[in-house]
């Protein structure tokens, strides 16, 4: 910035705009400290959105919850032998960032820890609350319930004093609320504690890594969903993953429900489902065989792109003749490109490849939707200002074969809606046109009476 250009930015106008915490960690995570940088506003909200209003989305879901069940974290203990695999994840990952974060300011590289943070709270967010959601939401106070409550809880409380240097006023908060509320022995702020030190029997290196490629199969899988045009809502009957070490039961069913996949089948050999391709990387391969380019590359061309790849595995290279003269290509010396044969959608990475069979049957197609019936009348409950538990009616027109779709399924629909009665042909109450998977149908719902 330059007085002299016009171009500096007042603190205390950024101050009262951003708010000191956004501010803060922007220059924390942004670079570091003895590096120049250049501010600017998008880039603080962005990680005023990432990181802190990911943390304070899932402080408040803790807290709207623990406030319905009246939960005290003080009169409960984490008994780690009761707990779930997910809370034991959480709780690993969380320790192991305590480490990090700790090495990490010892050594000041400020923005490694500033992103060690914000991948933890965004992993907490996005997958343990996420897929826990349930477990809150249960009646009664059962184990599970407090487990999750209470692996939730050391959570946020150890995340609120780790950033507590870097976002000092909504670590605070998040402090005064769920320490100092129910302690009054605690001490008086967050800045009095003593920093967070890694409690190493929680820690699960094999469980981290394994959860871990639950995540980067999830990932690969939306993108190969992505790719086919595939909505999460439709069902698809298998998918293919090939990995170093094949995952167990309890993550094969998280990829499964992650990815609405009825079966994902761990396999050492994908070849049924993929081939690949080479062509010469000019920049290595010209000043070797120029004059052979030409027929390099036809015969590049024609090989059998899983045997081909066999062999390169196995010997580092592809060995043949062009007219006389003997051509030995290493990997360095091929652009490989993966490729799937026709039904398939595939992804890989150096570790990880995974398939997704895009073939629809009848069956998978009618499930897709009921899913879909299910979401647009969801959707109409909430715009028409229905309470959660109020019952409704619902019909179809205008479209015979969805009708007859809600007809067939009416006991899967009428239990996630509240419907008590799903018929055809009339219009009533709240009415509107909706495209179920390309079909046009109008859906009409109104509360029952």
């Amino acid at each position: 910035m330059s007085k002299s250009k016009g171009n500096a930015i007042d603190p205390f106008d950024a101050l009262e705009e951003y708010g000191a915490d956004a501010i803060r960690w922007y220059f924390y995570s942004s670079s570091a400290p003895w590096l120049p940088s250049r501010f600017h506003g998008k880039a603080v909200i962005e990680g005023q959105r990432k990181f802190m209003g990911t943390l304070w989305n899932t402080y408040a879901f803790f807290v709207l919850y623990a406030n319905i069940d009246d939960f005290d974290a003080t009169k409960y203990k984490l008994e780690y032998d009761k707990l779930s695999v997910m809370d034991r994840w959480l709780l690993s990952r969380l320790n192991t960032l305590i480490t990090e974060v700790d090495t990490r300011l010892d050594n000041y590289q400020i923005p490694e820890a500033a992103r060690a943070l914000q991948d933890f709270v965004d992993e907490c967010s996005n997958w343990y609350v996420r897929r826990s959601r349930e477990r809150f939401w249960a009646k009664g106070m059962e184990q599970d319930k407090i487990n999750a409550y209470m692996t939730l809880y050391t959570a946020l409380v150890t995340v609120a004093k780790l950033s507590a240097p870097m976002i000092p006023f909504m670590a605070e908060e998040i402090y005064l609320n769920l320490v100092k509320g129910l302690d009054a022995d605690a001490p008086e702020s967050v800045h009095l504690c003593d920093y967070p030190s890694a409690d190493e029997r929680f820690v699960d290196k094999k469980l981290e890594e394994d959860m871990e490629e639950v995540l980067d199969i999830v990932v690969m899988g939306r993108a190969c969903r992505n790719t086919a045009n595939i909505k999460n809502r439709q069902p698809i009957g298998t998918m293919f993953v090939k990995a170093e070490h094949a995952l167990g039961d309890f993550y094969r069913e998280i990829i499964e429900d992650e990815l609405n996949v009825k079966k994902a089948v761990f396999t050492d050999d994908v070849r049924d489902f993929t081939t690949y391709t080479f062509k010469p990387q000019l920049r290595t391969v010209g000043p070797k065989y120029g004059k052979q380019l030409g027929g390099i590359q036809k015969t590049l061309a024609s090989l059998d792109g899983n045997a081909a790849m066999d062999e390169l595995n196995e010997t580092g290279a592809l060995t043949f003749e062009v007219n006389g003269v003997q051509v030995s290509l290493t990997k360095e010396d091929l652009l490989i490109e993966m490729t799937q044969k026709p039904g398939y959608v595939s992804e890989a990475d150096a570790k990880l490849t995974v398939v997704l069979d895009s073939n629809l049957s009848e069956e998978l197609i009618e499930e897709g939707n009921v899913n879909e019936i299910i979401s647009k009348i969801q959707t109409m409950r909430k715009e028409a200002g229905f309470e959660v538990m109020d019952h409704i009616r619902v019909s179809f027109s205008g479209n015979d074969r969805i009708a007859q779709v809600a007809q067939a399924n009416q006991d899967a629909i009428a239990g996630k809606v509240l419907a008590d009665s799903i018929t055809a042909g009339e219009t009533f109450g709240t009415a509107k046109e909706w495209n179920v998977n390309g079909e046009k149908v109008t859906i009409s719902v109104e509360k029952a009476e």
